[in-house]
């Protein structure tokens, strides 16, 4: 994980920046290391702090209501745990539910992540045409949900139920 997550004074998750920026945050005294990687720390010539991997802003920044998280193809892998919705081997592409050829869109709720094989031999097809059940079905996560999962902050949230 090269992502550290930075949180406003109110503890609400903002954003995710480098291990670099977050120490020049943490040096210029606009933010407190809230939670450091065990055993790792950054050094320089005349400083030494622990590698954060959450910091805190010391002023609040108020930022504009976001409804929505963005989807990406790196959020799906993200959100499903880089597992596979047919399978649960090791995710590396994503998959369209409704095939985009039939009108299906890049969205959280039509998007799973699948491994090759299972992505290939569903094809262009819903999963009931060919006869592969999700093991989860999709949800999209909250604004403070992606951030949080982009950071690693913490594992992937609980499937919301599997598919029928």
């Amino acid at each position: 994980m090269r992502e550290t997550l930075v949180l406003n004074a109110s503890f609400e998750p903002l954003a995710t920046v480098s291990l670099r920026r977050a120490v020049v945050l943490v040096l210029q005294g606009k933010a407190v290391v809230e939670q450091a990687r065990p055993g790792r720390r950054v050094r320089g010539p005349a400083v030494e702090v622990p590698a954060p991997q959450v910091i805190r802003l010391c002023r609040y920044v108020r930022v504009p209501f976001r409804r929505r998280a963005p989807w990406s193809r790196r959020g799906v892998l993200v959100r499903d745990g880089h597992r596979c919705a047919y399978c649960g081997r090791r995710a590396t592409t994503v998959d369209h539910v409704v095939p985009r050829s039939r009108g299906g869109e890049d969205s959280w709720l039509n998007t799973v992540a699948a491994c090759a094989e299972d992505n290939h031999r569903k094809a262009d097809r819903t999963p009931e045409q060919a006869g592969m059940p999700l093991l989860n079905l999709p949800f999209e996560p909250t604004p403070a949900e992606s951030l949080l999962l982009a950071a690693g902050a913490y594992g992937a949230p609980s499937r919301r139920g599997a598919a029928s």
